[in-house]
């Protein structure tokens, strides 16, 4: 069976655009992680690299099964079963009344589990083939060429409504500029009776963006049309189709121009800005300095290494116990940076602002902005790339779009006094970024800085596990070349402005390995380099550490004890940073972060307000992010707001699941284009908000984020159809939203 060309085609390597990208080889230990996705124009890079670099002929699923990422426990099913009254390890337990086929659970079919190295490039494997080869039959070969007769389904209409008729009058004189050649529908009456789907009844019918700010974009195409056009009467008696306004909208705006603002959407980059840095005409004279800058101090630390191999030893003893000696000398060669860190506006971190951990696809600005509704204080975009942001690439600037409420100050209670803090200044939203080499990881810091007026931070991902970016020297690569990566902390610093820099990293690459001790050391106080030609610490207002290494993924639970010892670590620079045995190694002020405090983060299995204070008060780190726990239950941040544990009815969580679509549809539009949007990112998220056991049927408290329930049902049917882990029941949750008629809109 052949698959589209669009499938078969590597693309570019976001992290060096000379190569094609080539899919990994099988792994045992990730396999079936992974459903088939075709890689789509709207996809971030980072996502297009890694749908290929699974499935290199992406295409349709052949199988009946559930496309969900999940893998089978390698556990008999009568172990899965929970036991009344005892809590077993690994296991949710349920109560009984709630539980289905305990007697039996050696015939009822296995409980499978997500996979949660799912998002982290594994390839795909046929189960199918895999059960072929155990029984012994012969595999079937596939039917080759083209098969025409398959419907794949689609979120573009048939045919398309032209855009010189979709936001005017029917009977305008606007002319398209295609003429005769256009591939769309002119006939504004033929299209919205022969090839426009069915409106949508959600929202009572009415457009969300229309309701919003009294006007829709998409004009005709809307799937919620019916809610703001009319026919009116011309003068001539003819009936014309009209769009409607609301009374009292301010038309601040005209067509063809963007109205993101107006819908509050903030870091909108203009077209011309992006053409700009496709162009090459973007400058970026800071990090052009900085990497002047950084050759020059590499020069005089050779220079510094060859000079004393070549010295006598008594000698260069003499000369380092002199006043005048060679140290002196070096530092007072050394250059300035051009910016220092300690200029910069400061930040807070504590108790009161639980962070959203920057998610790779699912961290869209729709559920950032459901999170920061329900309390999260602190958001991050999802990773982007270096190169494809200074190339000006429209997927990857759309990552650094944020919502308004992500501009407002995160929750501070004035305890402890934070000096020169000016909470007013601050606001919830930052920016992260990734790449291999110093020049493109700057040249991007300082575009985000100049087109991004709303950040609080930018942040960069030094934890990223994905083969794709750790084969490249980029995301967790960086863990094992700490002075690499210290000089683009460095140098991140330097051409940010006013913006503060932070770091994400993890407890090191290999199991039972670990060096975030030592790479904290080194970014607190400065590495030998920077020491020996008189510069300072790093200068990063906060570090993050995910308590899992590289070749861990979550194969086990985080370690916090390790968090722990960190953040005594940095607790100890923070209360007596000068006070350092060696004082060639003392910390200069002026390369601190302002306030010269550094906060430090914690991160993994925080599923519960529990979990959050356990890690506040035992492990001492200022905050904690939550990741896979948010997109579980995103109210676990109202839970750390008020301190218990909140019960969602079934009929709550669908209303947050209704949200988080119209949020979707204000963000991505209303027309068929969007609407395939927000349906395809609602499944994603519903294949992990099933995992959530509501904890009204649990017998023990806290949950444990690594723990797998058994089968059970819920105390109504709608509770035990969110519950479900199969697909298909997902699909049925977003027909109640977005699919009319019942019939599949793909």
């Amino acid at each position: 069976m052949s698959m589209p060309s669009e499938a078969l085609q590597a693309p570019l390597n976001p992290l060096d655009p000379a190569t094609s990208l080539h899919p990994t080889s099988p792994s045992p230990t990730t396999q079936n992680a992974h459903p088939q996705a075709i890689p789509l124009e709207t996809d971030s890079a980072v996502t297009r690299a890694e749908k290929f670099e699974r499935h290199p002929n992406a295409g349709v699923q052949e199988s009946g099964e559930p496309s969900s990422k999940r893998i089978k426990l390698d556990v008999e099913p009568d172990i899965i079963a929970s036991v009344p009254g005892e809590r077993q390890k690994g296991v949710v337990s349920i109560k009984a009344e709630f539980l289905v086929n305990v007697q039996g659970a050696r015939n009822d079919r296995r409980r499978t589990i997500v996979d949660d190295d799912a998002a982290e490039a594994s390839p795909h494997f046929d189960q199918r083939d895999q059960a072929d080869s155990r029984s012994g039959k012969r595999k079937k070969e596939k039917n080759r060429g083209q098969n025409k007769s398959r419907n794949f389904g689609s979120s573009r209409d048939e045919r398309g409504l032209c855009q010189s008729r979709a936001t005017y009058p029917e009977f305008s004189p606007a002319q398209c500029q295609y003429g005769e050649n256009c591939k769309f529908e002119h006939d504004l009456r033929k299209y919205l009776k022969d090839w426009k789907r069915e409106d949508l009844k959600t929202f009572e019918g009415e457009c969300p963006l229309w309701a919003l700010k009294g006007k829709c974009n998409s004009g005709f195409k809307c799937r919620f049309a019916g809610s703001h056009m009319r026919e009116q009467e011309t003068s001539d008696g003819k009936q014309e189709l009209v769009l409607v306004e609301k009374e009292g909208h301010n038309r601040s705006t005209r067509n063809g121009e963007s109205e993101e603002n107006e819908v509050g959407i903030v870091n909108v980059i203009s077209t011309q800005a992006k053409a700009d840095l496709l162009k090459r005409k973007t400058l970026t004279p800071k990090a052009d300095e900085y990497a002047a800058f950084l050759e020059k101090s590499g020069k005089e630390l050779l220079e510094r290494s060859e000079h004393s191999s070549s010295k006598d030893p008594v000698k260069d003893t003499d000369e380092k116990t002199n006043g005048n000696g060679l140290v002196q000398d070096i530092r007072a060669q050394y250059t300035e940076p051009p910016f220092l860190p300690s200029e910069k506006r400061r930040i807070y971190f504590g108790p009161e602002t639980p962070v959203l951990a920057p998610l790779t696809t699912q961290g869209n600005l729709p559920f950032r902005r459901l999170c920061v509704a329900m309390g999260a204080q602190v958001t991050y975009s999802e990773m982007a790339m270096s190169m494809p942001l200074i190339q000006g690439q429209r997927s990857e600037w759309a990552l650094m779009k944020a919502h308004e409420s992500e501009t407002r100050p995160p929750c501070y209670s004035g305890s402890p006094i934070v000096a020169d803090y000016d909470n007013s200044r601050d606001s919830k939203f930052g920016a992260q970024i990734a790449g291999n080499k110093a020049l493109q990881v700057l040249k991007a810091t300082e575009v985000i800085h100049n087109l991004c007026p709303h950040l609080r931070v930018i942040d960069l991902n030094c934890g990223c596990p994905i083969d794709l970016v750790y084969r490249q020297g980029a995301g967790s690569a960086l863990l094992d070349n700490q002075s690499k990566l210290e000089k683009i902390l460095r140098g991140m610093n330097a051409v940010s402005g006013e913006i503060p820099i932070t770091v994400k990293i993890r407890m090191g690459t290999r199991d039972g390995k670990p060096n975030a001790v030592k790479l904290i050391n080194r970014l607190v106080y400065g590495g030998s380099e920077a020491t020996e030609l008189g510069g300072g610490a790093s200068g990063v207002a906060a570090i993050t550490l995910h308590g899992r290494s590289r070749q861990q993924r979550y194969t086990r639970s985080a370690d916090w004890e390790y968090i722990s010892d960190c953040a005594a670590l940095i607790k100890r620079h923070n209360e007596r940073g000068h006070e350092l045995t060696d004082t060639n190694q003392e910390a200069d002020a002026r390369y601190q972060p302002a306030g010269g405090k550094v906060y430090f983060i914690g991160n993994g299995d925080c599923y519960s307000h529990a979990d959050y204070s356990r890690h506040i008060s035992e492990a001492k780190v200022d905050s904690v992010m939550v990741a896979r726990g948010a997109l579980i239950k995103p109210w676990i941040f109202e839970e750390i707001e008020r301190g218990q544990y909140l019960d969602k009815s079934a009929t709550e969580r669908l209303a947050i699941i209704e949200q988080y679509v119209r949020y979707g549809l204000e963000a991505w539009g209303s027309d068929e284009m969007g609407v395939g949007t927000t349906r395809r990112f609602l499944l994603e998220w519903l294949s992990f908000a099933c995992r959530y056991v509501p904890v009204g049927i649990m017998e023990h408290l806290p949950p444990n984020l690594q723990d797998r329930p058994p089968a059970w049902r819920g105390r109504n049917e709608l509770e035990t159809l969110l519950g479900s882990d199969n697909y298909l029941d997902w699909i049925k949750i977003r027909y109640v939203f977005l699919v009319t008629s019942g019939v599949d809109e793909g």
